[in-house]
Formats: structure tokens, C-alpha cells, sequence
């Protein structure tokens, strides 16, 4: 770290803590909002319920996607433990060529989901092979006795001495130093093993152990590109010389792709490993699973508006590909929806939220009545009922109950339809709608898409699609209905299994037609030869190619576009449009954008020049273009750097500072000698600068040695 500064001085770099102390939200930090006094355990209670259970799924999706990766991994393990125990001939001919068994496991760059993976594979490898693995970070390994070091410390879990590399024995004392070398490693494996060996004897009558006599030691390079490449060289090198003795399996985590080995590592050091690639799910697959699972669902009453959604997709598309990043924005979603909505107690399974809309007080009705959808509502209904719904709060509860329960029946039929509509957008030509089901959710939740340009193209291409792909569709399309939750689609599902039925009857008519088929045009036009015939047959063609009737599949195939067209009309109508939808989406974007994209720049421009913004001090508060006397001193600096052109005079700077801090101290200035006060001003103010210029607002110029040279230009 550079200490390169403006002033000389001493520099305290402070060790960052192993543990950070957790403190433990309640139910009164999530209802210090002045306007909710109400239910406010109930809705801390129910936020923290809805996420356990989505916290429980997303774990799930994570366990069952990398559940095909992680059976691989076991199975190469056990291929390659089985030969070593075994002293098969290919063991032997592997240990003659000093060959480790490596697998290249491909993660792809969402570096953050990388530890997560790793942490689950460990468990696994952990239960199924052997409890003999070690995790390794470029940022802890600079050097190939920091990487020994760190490889025996988590094997043997205890204390190592790097520096006692060219020490004979090992050191016994208040806590054990070992030699850290490849020869301590072996004899700590051959000790643990005979003691396993013999354990596994005694107890091999009764009970089967869950790892073998003598497993492999793993090594997994969570960032392998990041590794120096003599450190990799020098460990593979040395680690060869031992394979006969160690079982050892190194896992390498690549995040680019398998080509950085070859880049890293040159032929005699890649040469000495059996490699075999593994390639995990994309991290938009795993998106798109997390999207289907939690949003498109009627599991979860929780809902994400259109803009939240697609902040969130741009936020994962265009800066980490991270899906546990997207979960951790999807929570923050949560806890602003509860915290910021005092009706969210009502976003809770339906039969809960008949139960909660019977308790609720006079003040909750209220605010059901300001609710800007139910405003709507009311406005459609008569005179009469209008007033009942303003002034009687038992009658309000019965439509709430009955408003909860279309918004639910709602959102059972908005998933089934839409899920048939992509099986039919997902495959035409340069997907008008999208290729992702997440994409046509975001335009059906942004307006009425049947009234989209995109929609009136996907419908022109469907109406042109073959047999086959529609026979296909209809057939996805009947599944998905009979599958849904929805008790709307009994019909609908008859309708779809008519269509299949004409669908088979056309071609029974066509096998017959093609038999009895006459004497073409076409055939004819080749038996004419003489020129007039010839031309009074080609315009004959021409007039009936002009006039040309839909035949009895087109026509079919416009009433199945025609019939899908109207259950997108009738069922994906956006979600804002229906009544009380506030109480289960969130959609204040504003919000999460200033907590996941944040502007830096801005945000430190605010706390120099308006600190009272901050620090919520009133004796901070300051007209527009004037600098508060007691503002912090690197305020004062900053405000009056923003005031000087591309150098700066120290002097001068000086000058301005004891100016403005003697503004203040002014009454008090008899008090104390006048050299004294100087001292202790030009202190805070050699202080305030190296502040700024840590900042990076400033740097030391070469030109003038009492002048510095700023940085930045334009306020923020």
C-alpha cells in the first residue's frame, strides 16, 4: 500500500476483522417508518417467512442444476481413487509418467457465484469421496510456500511454520510447527491412513464407511487464472515427484476458458497431467430457472413490476452475470416492498389474507380506499356501492377479500397463458417477443401487448408455420392447460384437443387425395407445344394463383393463431391494470437502483459539499454558494478547491482555510496565542488535504513544489 503523500507522516494500516459482529434485526428497526405504526411484527414476521421459503428454493434450484455436474466430478474421482487403491496397470503406467489426475472445471465469469459452487462441492466431495480437501485463492498464494502452507494448514488443520522449511525436525510446543514440505504431507497422509485403515477394520462387520481405505487428497484452484504461473509449475512439478506416494486430484476453476491451461502452463509442466473437462449450466439457464420457479409461479404471492424486473436482468446482462446477485437484489426487493407498504401484510397466501382482512383497523382501510387501483375501482362501480365502499368498513373488507382472490385466480391463468404463447414465440424467426420467457413476461407486464408491433409480427409468422410445428405446439400447449392450476381452462383444453383432431383428419384426407389426384396443370402445360395454347394456359395459372382459395389447413391454422390471439386478450392483461396489485408488486425501480447501481462519484460530491445531507447536523445547513464554518475541515478544503483553476497554491489555499476556521474561532481568539492557533490550523489543514488527495481530488504537481494539481473538474 503507498503511503506517497502531500505531508510526511506516520500511517496506521489496520488488519481487517476475521468476525464481524452480526447484529440482529427486529421487528421495531423495520417499523422506525414514521407513517406505519401498524402490524408492524406482523409484516417483519411475514417478510421474513416468504423469504426462508424462497431462500429454501433458490438453494434447491442451485442443488438440483449442479446435481448432474457435481455426480460427474464424484464418478472421475472414484475412477481415479479405485486405480491408486487398486494398483492397476494403468495406475502403474500413470504413476511411470507421473501423470496427476486434474479435472478442468469451466464455471464461466460470474466469478461471484464461483465461491457458492465451491462450497457445495466441497460438501459433496466431503460425504461421497473423501474429507481430504483443500480450497486455494490466488490472493492468499502469492508463493509456492505461502500456496504449501495454506494446502497443509486446512488438511491438517493446525499451525504452520513457513520459515522452518530447512528445519530437519518438527517443532513440538505450545502449538504444532511442521515442515512445510511435500514429504510432511505424505507422512501426515500414510499416519491418517493406517489410523482409518484400522478404525474401518473394527467397525467393517457392522456398518459400511461412506469413504474408501485411502482417499484422494483434493486440491481445488478456485481461480486458476489468477494464480502466478511459476507457483502452479512449481507445485505440479513437485507434486508429480510424489503421485506414487499421494493420491492426490487437483480441480482447477476456470472462469474464461480451458485454453488459459495451455497459456499458463507450458508443455513439460502440462505434460504431467491427465486432464478432463467439465463444463457447468450458463448462468442464464440458471437465471431463466430462477426466474420460472419464483416469479412465474403462484407459489409465492410476492411479484416484481415490470421496470424492478428488468433492472435486475440489466443489472445480471450487462455488469456480473451473477445469480446469487440477482437473489440478493430480489430479497432487497422483499424487505423494501414490507418495510415501504404498510398493506404488504396482506401479500401472504390467499387463505391467510381472507384471515389478516378481517383484522384489519379502520387506519388499513383507509389505506386500501388510497390505493390508486382501488381508486379505479371505485370510480366503475354505482352510486350506491361507492358510498358503501367509503364509509363502511365491513362491507370494504368483503370486497377486499374477493378483489385477493380474482388477483390470485388472476395470476393462475396469466402464467398458463403465458407459457403457451412463448411455446408458440419461442421458435419463429428472430423472436419478435423474445427467446426468453422472461422477456415476453416484461412486455406483457409493461402494457397490453396485443397491441405491440412485435405481437402483430409474431402473429404473421405463426400464421405461416407447418403442420408439424403447430401440431407440436398444440400439443405443449394442452399439457401446460392440463397441468394448470387454473380451473378456467377445462374448455380451452377441449378446444386444443379439437384442433388436434382436424389437424389428424386433414392428413387422412390428403393420403386419400394424393391417390386419386388428376392430371395437373402443371402436366398439362408440359404437353402443350404450340405457342398459343401455351401462353392461354400460363395466363390461366396466373388468374388462379390471383383468386387462389385458403385451403382447409390454412384455414385451420388461422383459427388456432386466431383462438390463441383471443386468450392473450383475455388473460394477459398487465398487472397494474388489475385492482389492489400494489399490495403483491413492487415497483419502485428508483429505489433499487440507488442501492444496486450506485454512483460513487456523486454520492462522495454530496458529502463534501452538502454535509448536513449526511450527517443530519443543523448547525451544517448553509445558503446555496456559501461554505458553513463548521463544516468539516475536508469540506471547507474541498469547497474551496472547486474555486481554483488546474494548479493550486498551497499558500493561498492556506490562507483561504484559517479564513474561513477563524471565522469561527474569532471570539475565542484572545484565548490562546496567536502562534499556537496557527499551528494547530495548519495541522488540520495538511490533515484535510492528504484526506483529498487520498480521495484522488488532488496530486502532487512537478512543475511547482507549493502547488498541487487537481483532478477533477465539473462539481461531481
Amino acid at each position: 500500500m503507498s503511503t506517497c503523500s502531500v505531508s510526511k507522516g506516520c500511517f496506521v494500516f489496520k488488519p481487517s476483522p476475521k468476525k464481524r459482529r452480526v447484529t440482529r434485526r427486529t421487528a421495531n428497526d423495520f417499523g422506525e417508518r414514521k407513517d406505519d405504526s401498524e402490524d408492524t411484527e406482523l409484516r417483519f414476521v411475514a417478510c421474513q417467512s416468504l423469504w426462508n421459503e424462497i431462500k429454501s428454493e433458490t438453494e434447491q434450484i442451485q442443488e438440483d442444476l449442479n446435481k448432474q455436474l457435481f455426480d460427474n466430478l464424484v464418478s472421475f474421482l472414484r475412477r481415479s481413487h479405485s486405480e491408486f487403491q487398486e494398483k492397476t496397470t494403468e495406475w502403474t503406467c500413470r504413476m511411470k509418467s507421473r501423470e496427476i489426475p486434474t479435472a478442468a472445471l469451466v464455471l464461466g465469469v460470474n466469478v461471484t457465484d464461483h465461491d457458492l459452487t465451491f462450497r457445495s462441492l466441497s460438501e459433496v466431495l466431503q460425504n461421497n469421496i473423501t474429507p481430504y480437501i483443500a480450497l486455494l485463492e490466488a490472493k492468499d498464494c502469492p508463493g509456492i510456500k505461502n500456496l504449501m502452507q495454506k494446502l497443509l494448514g486446512q488438511l491438517m488443520n493446525c499451525y504452520i511454520d513457513v520459515d522452518s522449511l530447512e528445519d530437519e525436525d518438527c517443532v513440538q510446543g505450545s502449538q504444532n510447527r511442521i515442515r512445510c514440505s511435500m514429504t510432511s504431507l505424505i507422512n501426515w497422509y500414510e499416519s491418517v491412513t493406517k489410523k482409518t485403515d484400522s478404525e474401518t477394520l473394527r467397525k467393517k462387520r457392522t456398518s459400511s464407511s461412506r469413504h474408501w481405505q485411502s482417499p484422494p487428497v483434493v486440491v481445488i484452484f478456485k481461480d486458476m487464472e489468477s494464480f502466478t504461473t511459476k507457483v502452479l509449475q512449481d507445485f505440479i512439478v513437485i507434486s508429480s515427484q510424489h503421485i506414487h506416494e499421494l493420491p492426490l486430484v487437483l480441480i482447477f476453476g476456470i472462469a474464461t476458458s480451458p485454453m488459459i491451461m495451455h497459456s499458463l502452463l507450458p508443455h513439460s509442466v502440462s505434460s504431467l497431467l491427465c486432464i478432463e473437462l467439465f463444463q457447468s449450466l450458463s448462468s442464464k439457464e440458471h437465471l431463466s430457472t430462477i426466474i420460472d420457479k419464483l416469479l412465474l409461479t403462484t407459489r409465492f404471492p410476492f411479484k416484481l413490476g415490470e421496470k424492478v424486473l428488468q433492472v435486475l436482468i440489466n443489472i445480471f446482462l450487462y455488469h456480473d452475470f451473477s445469480v446469487q446477485n440477482f437473489i440478493k437484489g430480489f430479497q432487497l426487493c422483499i424487505v423494501e416492498h414490507f418495510y415501504s407498504q404498510p398493506l404488504s401484510v396482506l401479500c401472504c397466501q390467499l387463505v391467510d389474507a381472507k384471515k389478516r382482512v378481517n383484522s384489519l383497523s379502520h387506519n388499513q382501510c383507509e389505506n386500501v380506499r388510497r390505493l390508486p387501483s382501488f381508486r379505479r375501482y371505485v370510480e366503475r362501480q354505482v352510486s350506491e356501492k361507492q358510498v358503501a365502499l367509503l364509509t363502511t368498513d365491513s362491507y370494504l373488507k368483503e370486497i377486499i377479500q374477493k378483489l385477493l382472490e380474482d388477483l390470485h385466480v388472476y395470476h393462475e391463468n396469466y402464467i398458463s397463458v403465458l407459457r403457451c404463447l412463448h411455446v408458440f414465440t419461442s421458435s419463429l424467426p428472430k423472436y419478435p417477443l423474445g427467446k426468453q420467457i422472461r422477456e415476453l413476461h416484461c412486455a406483457c407486464l409493461e402494457n397490453q401487448v396485443w397491441e405491440t408491433e412485435e405481437y402483430e409480427s409474431s402473429l404473421q409468422l405463426a400464421r405461416m408455420l407447418n403442420k408439424s410445428d403447430l401440431v407440436t405446439m398444440l400439443q405443449q400447449c394442452v399439457e401446460i392447460f392440463v397441468s394448470s392450476p387454473g380451473k378456467e381452462f377445462d374448455k380451452t383444453v377441449e378446444k386444443l384437443k379439437e384442433f388436434l383432431t382436424q389437424f389428424q383428419k386433414l392428413e387422412v384426407a390428403e393420403a386419400f387425395q394424393e391417390q386419386d389426384v388428376s392430371v395437373s396443370p402443371q402436366k398439362e402445360l408440359q404437353k402443350k407445344t404450340d405457342l398459343y395454347h401455351l401462353q392461354k394456359t400460363l395466363l390461366e395459372l396466373k388468374e388462379s394463383r390471383r383468386s387462389k382459395k385458403l385451403t382447409k389447413f390454412e384455414m385451420l391454422r388461422f383459427e388456432v393463431v386466431d383462438y390463441i390471439d383471443s386468450l392473450v386478450r383475455n388473460y394477459l392483461v398487465p398487472a397494474d391494470h388489475k385492482t389492489l396489485h400494489e399490495i403483491a408488486y413492487f415497483n419502485t425501480a428508483s429505489v433499487l437502483r440507488e442501492h444496486l447501481n450506485a454512483a460513487p462519484r456523486i454520492a462522495l460530491h454530496t458529502a463534501l459539499n452538502n454535509p448536513y445531507w449526511y450527517l443530519k447536523n443543523q448547525a451544517l445547513k448553509s445558503d446555496g454558494g456559501s461554505i458553513s464554518n463548521k463544516a468539516p475541515d475536508i469540506c471547507i478544503v474541498y469547497k474551496l478547491h472547486l474555486e481554483c483553476g488546474r494548479l493550486i497554491n498551497l499558500v493561498d489555499w492556506l490562507e483561504a482555510f484559517s479564513t474561513v476556521v477563524m471565522a469561527v474561532d474569532g471570539p475565542n481568539a484572545d484565548a490562546a496565542p496567536s502562534d499556537q492557533v496557527d499551528d494547530i490550523i495548519h495541522a488540520r489543514f495538511i490533515r484535510a488535504v492528504s484526506e483529498l488527495e487520498l480521495l484522488g481530488f488532488i496530486k502532487p504537481s512537478k512543475q511547482k513544489t507549493d502547488h498541487v494539481a487537481r483532478l477533477t473538474w465539473g462539481g461531481c
